[in-house]
């Protein structure tokens, strides 16, 4: 008995050594990056309204990184457009709290003393300027699919945007997911280019990743991961100030809007909020608010939602359809 307690015993302690140096290591290891480009871009004309138009519309950075009114479609709060500040915790899957930055050119708060390279960096490849890895709640892992003419365009527009003095709140991760994060960066390894537009099927991808539809179209474990094999099936719960939302199946399986639209009334489904902003947006009914950003996403082109629409059509239909509004 002694000789099995010495064994065990001895067995217990290599393991909390080991145990204690991976600690250590993630504790001090930094995440694997490369440096910042050194580049400076020149804000053309087209850069910055491209920029304008993928900040406020394709890609709704603003959607998270802005304070929002509570009338229907959760619009942004004007004159909070980019302060930061949305706090995401535990009814979104994360373990922890996790804010928005502050991503206007506001030196002390926002990202007025960051490079050009720093900011792309960030977006695509989740290294923030003091080689800190980002939580992919910002979406990192699709923006690397961002091209490097689209990054350069976002970098241009929020240079442009008006300064606002804005300190959010620090993250907060559990253990062992504080340390785990610093794994999840990963270095582009080379230019990217976005698909041909005339390609809708590749280009309708392109703009599902960097506008966040996969990401909330797609169920999710427990520990916030989307899970790929049942992409756009829907059925994750997100939960909020608004309330409570389901989100929708956008696969073509029987039964979901998808399944029996044509591209006109996809089209028109989004153009139906064109009139809508944060100063006529109407009180939501109960249980019927929604955090799909209908009201950014209603001024994007026919041409860009058209793609949308043909890459969909291209996903196996599975699952089925969900109700949006279980509190209704």
């Amino acid at each position: 008995m002694k000789t099995f307690l010495k064994v065990f015993g001895g067995l217990f302690a290599v393991v909390l050594v080991l145990l204690l140096v991976v600690v250590g290591w993630l504790t001090t290891t930094k995440p694997a990056r490369r440096s910042a480009s050194a580049e400076r871009i020149e804000a053309t004309p087209a850069r910055l309204a491209r920029g304008e138009y993928l900040v406020h519309h394709a890609a709704d950075c603003l959607g998270c990184h802005s304070d929002h009114l509570l009338t229907y479609g959760f619009p942004i709060k004007p004159g909070t457009e980019g302060q930061g500040g949305f706090a995401f915790g535990k009814d979104f899957g994360i373990p922890g709290l996790v804010t928005a930055r502050n991503i206007t050119p506001d030196p002390e708060t926002g990202l007025g003393q960051w490079s050009d390279g720093e900011i792309m960096r960030a977006i695509r490849e989740g290294v923030d300027r003091n080689d800190q890895a980002l939580f992919p709640m910002m979406p990192y892992p699709h923006l690397r699919e961002m091209s490097d003419d689209d990054v350069q365009a976002v970098v241009v527009y929020l240079r442009s945007m008006k300064p606002l003095r804005n300190a959010v709140a620090p993250r907060q991760l559990e253990f062992p997911v504080n340390l785990v994060v610093r794994m999840m960066p990963k270095p582009l390894d080379g230019p990217v280019r976005a698909p041909d537009r005339k390609d809708t099927v590749a280009y309708g991808r392109y703009l599902t990743r960097i506008g966040g539809c996969h990401d909330c179209h797609t169920p999710h474990e427990e520990n916030g991961g989307a899970i790929d094999a049942k992409s756009f099936s829907g059925g994750w719960e997100m939960k909020g100030p608004w309330g409570r939302n389901i989100t929708p199946n956008l696969t073509s399986a029987p039964g979901t809007f998808m399944h029996s639209a044509s591209k006109k009334q996809f089209i028109a489904r989004f153009h139906a909020y064109a009139t809508m902003n944060a100063l006529n947006a109407p009180p939501a009914a109960k249980g019927r608010n929604t955090v799909m950003p209908w009201i950014p996403f209603s001024q994007m082109t026919d041409e860009d939602l058209g793609a949308i629409y043909d890459y969909l059509k291209t996903v196996p239909p599975m699952g089925k359809p969900h109700n949006a509004f279980p509190d209704a």
